[in-house]
Parts: structure tokens; C-alpha cells; sequence
């Protein structure tokens, strides 16, 4: 998935704002993991999904310059984010100690946690009040910390500004609005209403639990029980259901992931997307046929602001870590401020740095920030769970269904509430 591998290219976009940005060492100040086994300093591994190669050597030779006792070797796994969560709980299970930090989509650490592999952390230790409050929830387990928020995700509403200007419309505010759009406006145009990540993956995990927390409704309360089968669930389901069946939602998106779905509204086929803010990026830049012609703006929902599900990554020290000191000072230095600075302007990644996001200078270079912003104090985790895989595939395998008129969203809601109960009770 195209925002799990970004968030793996900008922990090393922001390795290299370490080597050159940040004086050496994080100091004796650096956050430790508690029950890690081994103690102390020492060489370090990182980690992380699939990078482009030719950033590694800059991205890491600085840290290893400024700690020759401590000198960190990135573990570069596939690019694919199934493959790299394969090959990490492999390895975890193991007890083999290969990875001492790891960087891992926020809704593994509950399943991380659960398993034992990841080690609590003091919360003491880390600025987490200077953190947008919602994405330190994404990094706790049953009211403990488990990891630190490292870049942080919600999703937009990216719509053609040059087309809604034209038609005397402002960007929508509810699902009426969008949809009223979408149906009426775009095929004026020859171009599709909406669309999102809506293959089976867990992009449409995702799109679904948006849909349904938009519609106000959740999907496992706080203790794992699962509280799907309500009204909301059948609106939020519904709506993603009835877009295909009156055709505002392309027949096509639902073969979408992150990158089909961004280049369908770069190309001009689209008039609205949901998309993470990594988008904004390439519909800007050179070959986007909607360069300077698009905004965007936070989700809507049925009456109103929608809520968003937060994406990124966190950073966690490995139970087996070998040198848990070291690898807790890697991750304060990299959660600093001027790195999460960098994250941003570096690598065009969200910070999890509050601050960031009101500062003048940046919202000049990044246009959408105060949108995001909006996004994620409003956008809420996904589903925790020790058993997220086998909850975020049967979402993923019910909504498709319904999307694809397989099956009603009454029905879908029903199926997928008893498949839910079934996967919490074998936990």
C-alpha cells in the first residue's frame, strides 16, 4: 500500500535530516524501553518497508559518522506492506533479535503489543504533549505506550476547484453535497464522480471504517467487542454501496488502490478523490493535468464534517532488542523537532509535531496543512485489535461485496458483525 511505503521513505527522508541537521547523539535524555532484554549501547537495526536504494547510503552515513559505537544498519524488507508485516512477525516470532527498532504501520501496534513482540515505553520520556492529540492513541495498548508517533496520516478530499468554480459550487460539506455533485456535475464533463481505494486491501478497510465512524457509528468498542450492527454502519456502508449501483462512484474504482485512484484524478478523470495528503504532491507537479485546478479539503459525512481514519507510522523498540538505550534515543532523535520538520519539507510526509502545522512558512510551501490539520484532530484509529489482520480482511472481503452489489448493505452489516464475533472469539 502506497502510504505504508511512504511512511517507510520518510523515516529514511528523515535519517538524512539527522545526519545533517541535528547534532550527534540524542543524550543521556533518550527514552528506554522497559522489560527490553540487553541493556546499554550499541549498533542498532532499523527496520522498515521497502525504500528506493539510492537514498540509503546519505540517509544513514551521518548517524553512523556521530556514533561509531552505534552505528545502524537498515533492514530494508519489501515494498508491499502484507510482506513486510510477514516478514517482520516472522522474524518477531522467531526471538531472533534481528530488528532492534521498528517502524510499523499504526494499526500493527495493538497486534505488536498483544503479541509481546514490542516493549512498553515511559511515557515520561517523550514531548507527547507537543504530539496532535489524536495520533499518541494510535501508539497504546490497553492504556500503555507501546511506540512513538513518527508521521501521521488522514485522509482528504482532493475535488477539481477549476470546475466547481465554473459551476458556482463550493467544495461539499455533507455526502448530499458530494453526491449531488458527483452525480450531476462530472458527467458535464466526461469525467467520474468519486472515487477512493476500494480494491479488497486494506485501503478499503479503511474507506469503510471512515464511512462508518463518518456516519457516527464504530466498529469494536474499547474492550474488542464488536459494536458494528447499528444504523450508522448500514448508512456509512450504504452510501460507499449506492455510489457504485447509481454510478457517481466508477464501476472502475473498485479496482483501485492508492496510486490507480491518485493518477485517475492527476489524469483529469476524476472530479473528487479520497486520498491520503502524500497526493497533493503529484497532482501538482509536472505531467498532472490538474496542476493548480484542485483543492482539498477535510472529509464530509452525512450531515456534515466527516471523520477520517488516521494513517502513518510509529516507531517501537523490539523486545529482543540488543542495545534498547540506543534504540530509544534513535527514536527521540527522530520524533524531535527539527527533524519533524524535515519529515515534512523532505520528504512531504505529515509530522506528528503540533506546532507544524500552524506555522506560517510551511503552509506557504504546503497549501493543505490547515486542511490536514482539521483532518487528523478530528480522524480517530482504526479498529484495535491482537487479531487486526483477520478483522481488517473480512471488513475488506463484506464491503466489496456490498460495493459490488453482491449483497445489501443490511445484509453486508449482518454478515460482517458475525464474522467479527466469530475472529473475537477465537482471541
Amino acid at each position: 500500500m502506497r502510504w505504508i511505503r511512504a511512511a517507510g521513505r520518510g523515516l529514511l527522508v528523515a535519517a538524512v535530516v539527522i545526519a545533517g541537521c541535528v547534532s550527534s547523539g540524542a543524550g543521556a535524555g533518550g527514552p528506554s524501553a522497559e522489560g527490553a532484554r540487553g541493556g546499554g549501547r550499541g549498533p542498532v537495526t532499523l527496520a522498515t518497508a521497502g525504500v528506493l536504494t539510492g537514498y540509503l547510503e546519505p540517509l544513514l552515513e551521518g548517524w553512523n559518522r556521530g556514533h561509531p559505537g552505534e552505528r545502524v544498519t537498515l533492514v530494508e524488507l519489501p515494498d508491499s506492506a502484507d510482506e513486510t508485516r510477514a516478514q517482520m512477525t516472522t522474524e518477531l516470532r522467531s526471538g531472533a533479535g534481528r530488528f532492534d527498532i521498528l517502524n510499523i504501520d499504526v494499526a500493527w501496534t495493538s497486534e505488536f503489543a498483544a503479541a509481546g513482540w514490542i516493549a512498553p515505553l515511559e511515557r515520561g520520556r517523550f514531548p507527547l504533549d507537543s504530539f496532535l492529540p489524536p495520533v499518541v492513541d494510535t501508539a497504546t495498548y490497553e492504556g500503555r505506550l507501546y511506540a512513538v508517533p513518527y508521521v501521521t496520516d488522514a485522509g482528504m478530499l482532493y475535488y477539481r476547484k477549476d470546475i466547481l468554480d465554473r459551476e458556482g459550487e463550493r467544495p461539499p460539506g455533507s455526502w448530499a453535497e458530494l453526491e449531488r455533485q458527483a452525480r450531476t456535475i462530472a458527467p458535464r464533463y466526461g469525467i467520474g464522480g468519486y472515487a477512493g481505494q476500494f480494491l479488497p486491501y486494506e485501503g478499503l478497510t479503511v474507506n469503510a471504517t471512515e464511512a462508518v465512524y463518518s456516519a457516527g457509528g464504530t466498529v469494536l468498542g474499547g474492550d474488542g467487542r464488536v459494536t458494528l450492527d447499528s444504523p450508522a454502519a448500514r448508512t456509512g456502508i450504504g452510501f460507499l454501496a449506492r455510489g457504485v449501483r447509481d454510478g457517481w462512484i466508477p464501476e472502475e474504482a473498485l479496482g483501485y488502490k492508492e496510486e490507480e485512484s491518485r493518477q485517475a484524478f492527476q489524469d483529469g478523470r476524476l472530479l473528487f478523490l479520497r486520498n491520503w495528503p502524500y497526493a497533493y504532491a503529484g497532482a501538482s507537479g509536472p505531467g498532472s493535468r490538474v496542476a493548480g485546478k484542485f483543492g482539498a479539503v477535510p472529509l464530509p459525512g452525512p450531515h456534515g464534517a466527516g471523520t477520517s481514519v488516521l494513517g502513518g507510522s510509529n516507531l517501537a523498540v523490539s523486545t529482543g532488542a540488543r542495545h534498547p538505550e540506543t534504540a530509544g534515543d534513535l527514536i527521540a532523535y527522530l520524533t524531535s523537532a527539527p527533524v519533524q520538520r524535515k519529515v515534512l519539507t523532505e520528504g512531504a510526509l505529515p509530522p506528528v509535531r503540533a506546532a507544524l502545522y500552524q506555522d506560517p512558512a510551511l503552509i506557504r510551501e504546503f497549501p493543505y496543512l490547515p486542511a490536514l490539520r482539521k483532518s487528523v484532530l478530528a480522524a480517530a484509529p482504526r479498529p484495535k485489535s491482537a487479531r487486526y489482520e483477520q478483522v481488517s480482511l473480512a471488513v475488506q472481503a463484506v464491503v466489496h461485496d456490498a460495493m459490488a452489489q453482491h449483497q445489501g448493505p443490511d445484509a453486508a452489516v449482518r454478515r460482517l458483525s458475525g464474522e467479527l464475533a466469530a475472529i473475537a472469539r477465537r482471541g
